[in-house]
């Protein structure tokens, strides 16, 4: 009674250590573990490894080694899954893209998924990172780490990426087309030879989708610098001919770059200008051209809610040449004509 009584109670503390490594969690490096803490040769792989031969390898001299084991393999289990459900998500996580102005073709990242692709890389990079740091991770740490560096390398890819197409989105329209063009024509040569560049790796990527696909792709990450450098320098080369043309026409100041670059840009359009007047004179919102001669002003107009008026210029203003120029012109029209009437009110 006391031998089948004490087989019970050993076969009850047992069974716990039996349940634990029955676990799917439990795989074969685990079992060579508990082989080597009992120096037992369990049979794993055969049809003759039966709970007897569990029973007859003396677990329990070894419960707290093999609690570890199976503990250890729960951790791993959690980490492999994790692991996969990282490498599933990016396996199908995609960019979006659309047109720009007039192309009709895909040119540009569409900004919204730009930003949750960011958002997920990072909540990715930070699970990596969190996994990588783990000592049960030994069996996955070359996986973790192989996809810790990929993902880091494409948020920097991505991040440099977002920094070329606002480069290249707010110079487009000033080097492709308008009088800014003509007047930088090393910038706009420079600038057609980026523009072809641009749109193949956006046609590539366009076609490719996937966004650590995208981001590995030779093309792009070695034509994504080169493009960057070659824009800041048309950027730099942009702003100090703005600064250029303010400095000839002091009141350019009061207007922000991109409404500068508007007026310039339509400069040999003195009609296309007439919504920034405002912008540039305090009480000047349009003014009247001739009919005959189309580039001659001959009246100023200023609006305030329903009220209108307009006062004829002492002489007409030519709106021809550098657009600095005929603006100063006007400039000097508007105080010669002030001083115009205040005199002859005081005559």
């Amino acid at each position: 009674y006391k031998e089948l009584k004490k087989e019970i109670e050993d076969f009850l503390e047992i069974l716990p250590l039996l349940k634990e490594l029955s676990k799917q969690s439990i795989k074969l490096r685990h079992w060579n573990e508990v082989m080597d803490v009992t120096h037992k040769n369990l049979p794993i792989d055969s049809d003759v490894f039966h709970l007897a031969t569990l029973l007859d390898a003396n677990l329990l001299e070894y419960k707290e080694a093999i609690e570890e084991i199976t503990d250890s393999a729960d951790k791993q289990l959690a980490i492999e899954t994790k692991l996969h459900e990282i490498k599933e998500a990016w396996s199908h996580e995609a960019f979006e893209f659309a047109t720009w102005k007039t192309r009709e073709y895909p040119c540009v990242l569409v900004g919204s998924k730009v930003h949750s692709v960011q958002e997920a890389l990072e909540e990715s990079l930070m699970n990596l990172t969190a996994m990588n740091a783990m000592r049960h991770v030994t069996p996955f740490r070359d996986e973790v780490q192989s996809k810790l560096l990929q993902l880091s390398d494409t948020s920097d890819v991505i991040e440099r990426w977002v920094k070329v197409q606002m480069l290249w989105t707010s110079l487009e329209a000033v080097f492709t087309g308008g009088d800014i063009a003509k007047q930088l024509p090393v910038e706009a040569k420079k600038f057609q030879q980026i523009d072809k560049d641009w749109s193949k790796i956006m046609g590539r990527a366009a076609e490719t989708l996937n966004v650590v696909q995208c981001c590995q792709n030779d093309m792009l990450r070695n034509l994504l610098p080169i493009l960057q450098q070659n824009l800041e320098k048309c950027q730099k080369s942009l702003e100090s001919y703005l600064e250029a043309k303010r400095n000839k026409f002091p009141r350019f100041y009061f207007v922000s770059n991109p409404v500068l670059l508007k007026i310039l840009s339509q400069g040999s359009d003195p009609e296309s200008i007439q919504d920034d007047f405002e912008k540039l004179f305090d009480s000047i919102n349009r003014v009247v051209f001739d009919r005959r001669e189309k580039k001659h002003m001959i009246k100023f107009k200023c609006v305030l809610g329903k009220d209108e008026e307009v006062v004829d210029m002492s002489e007409p203003v030519k709106a021809e040449g550098n657009i600095e120029d005929w603006l100063r012109s006007l400039e000097k029209e508007m105080q010669k004509t002030m001083r115009d009437i205040v005199s002859r009110a005081a005559a």
